[in-house]
């Protein structure tokens, strides 16, 4: 194989790496929410739960970063997810703890970046959260 097929090749594979599916392995972890109406943000860990993952609250900060006391961590707000290949997650339900509602649920894991949805039909709204760990 001469020079420019051999870089030709290393430039193939290197992106076929860079553009695969996110493993489902890749959502287990702590995730931060966006600031709630109050600044307030969770961190979230995602584990297995049967064959779908959860995401249960473990942490709670206020706006300026201080650790509060919140009745809702170690409890699960999204639960029932399931893989759907390429980082696409579905079928789940999150929980506002805020508004105390619950909504069906979908999300986008993009790198350290987890898009999250919660819906009632048709109408979705979203929130970016972020891998902490």
């Amino acid at each position: 194989m001469n020079t420019f097929s051999m870089k030709s090749l290393m430039l193939a594979t290197g992106l076929a790496l860079l553009t695969a599916p996110v493993s489902a392995a890749g959502i287990s972890g702590i995730f931060q929410t966006a600031p709630n109406d109050d600044g307030n943000v969770a961190q979230v860990e995602f584990t297995t739960c049967g064959e779908a993952y959860c995401g249960e609250m473990i942490r709670s900060f206020n706006a300026a970063g201080k650790a509060i006391a919140s009745d809702n961590i170690g409890k699960n707000i999204v639960w029932d997810m399931m893989d759907q290949g390429d980082g696409y997650f579905k079928g789940g339900r999150i929980w506002d703890p805020g508004k105390d509602k619950t909504y069906k649920s979908k999300m986008t894991l993009m790198g350290d970046m987890l898009q999250v949805k919660g819906c009632i039909g048709p109408f979705c709204k979203a929130q970016t959260w972020t891998r902490v760990k």
